[in-house]
């Protein structure tokens, strides 16, 4: 029996995954990331599992962490993927962001080299958003069938 945990909520998504059969498929159909820690904790668990994930709608910011935590032929992407990149940041008492950069050089140097010169070749990560998708993407990720 297959199981498909969608992920739209990391905490959602770690509780179905506890659950989840060896056989299950992780896909993530809208995340616009978070806090880091929960997604590092999540796709730990996803790659020790031997889960495929399924990439088909937006897994931005922290989201995009899975490409560093879960091995790349265990990835496919539909259609409807985009994988969003910025800076590092964090949030003050005052509720201020401010920029990251140590912990945006240790993100670009996990993730996989592809996915790291796309991102340099558009000017690294900073505030920005920038987004992934479509044949640029499919060129890095197999397509899922």
């Amino acid at each position: 029996m297959r199981r498909v945990v969608f992920v739209r909520s990391v905490t959602v998504a770690a509780a179905l995954l506890a659950s989840a059969s060896a056989c299950a498929e992780i896909r993530i159909v809208q995340s616009p990331g978070g806090r880091v820690g929960p997604f590092l904790e999540l796709f730990d668990r996803v790659r020790e599992s031997g889960e495929r994930v399924v990439i088909d709608g937006p897994c931005l910011s922290a989201c995009t962490l899975v490409l560093s935590l879960v091995p790349g032929e265990r990835i496919c992407v539909t259609k409807r993927a985009v994988l969003g990149f910025h800076a590092a940041r964090s949030v003050d008492r005052q509720g201020r962001f401010y920029a990251e950069p140590e912990a945006s050089e240790a993100v670009l140097a996990a993730y996989p080299a592809p996915v790291r010169d796309w991102i340099r070749s558009r000017g690294g990560l900073t505030s920005r958003l920038l987004l992934l998708k479509g044949r640029e993407l499919a060129a890095i990720y197999p397509r899922c069938r």
